[in-house]
């Protein structure tokens, strides 16, 4: 039995375009489309790219002043949910920086990584509030859920987002029982 190259050849350039092509048209249809619905009706934020894994759904957005991030997250985290499944979501906000406001943050960074270790999340408003005082235009807020501490730095049309992740109490037994 004598096999023809030609034949053999289109036949396999034929099946991977068809199963790589059907891969692609799914992850644009299916999974991208509707998260770009998701994000492009919440006021203030737009999305500038997509990454989609396995596990993670990874979106880069550029965010508004002015805008709760904890709002877009739970917005795109609900009105997403059939689309995301059981992928983590992670939101990047990517914002053109500034460099008063990147200083700004690393002046208060230590202060703020300290509570976040010692979980005494209401010293991080504390915190924010004492050297917004110092800081003539700058204003910060804090917003707070079950998975992340949002942080909102705003110098006039200049805005700094973060995303601080909480990790839970563990529950356990005490060391002395």
């Amino acid at each position: 039995m004598k096999l023809r190259l030609l034949p053999v050849v289109l036949s396999v350039l034929v099946s991977a375009s068809l199963l790589f092509g059907g891969y692609f048209a799914y992850q644009s249809y299916a999974m991208e489309s509707p998260l770009e619905k998701v994000v492009s009706a919440i006021p203030g934020v737009e999305l500038e790219s997509i990454k989609l894994s396995g596990n993670e759904a990874q979106l880069e957005l550029s965010v508004a002043p002015g805008t709760s991030l904890r709002e877009v997250y739970h917005r795109v985290q609900n009105e997403g949910r059939s689309t995301l499944g059981s992928k983590e979501l992670k939101l990047k906000v990517v914002n053109p920086p500034s460099e008063r406001l990147e200083q700004w943050w690393s002046s208060a960074l230590f202060e703020i990584a300290q509570a976040m270790e010692t979980k005494q999340y209401a010293q991080i408003p504390k915190t924010l509030e004492d050297r917004t005082a110092k800081s003539e235009g700058i204003q910060a807020t804090t917003e707070m859920d079950d998975k992340f501490v949002y942080i909102t730095i705003t110098d006039g049309k200049d805005s700094k987002y973060v995303m601080l992740p909480r990790t839970p109490a563990k529950l356990g037994v005490w060391p002395n029982e």
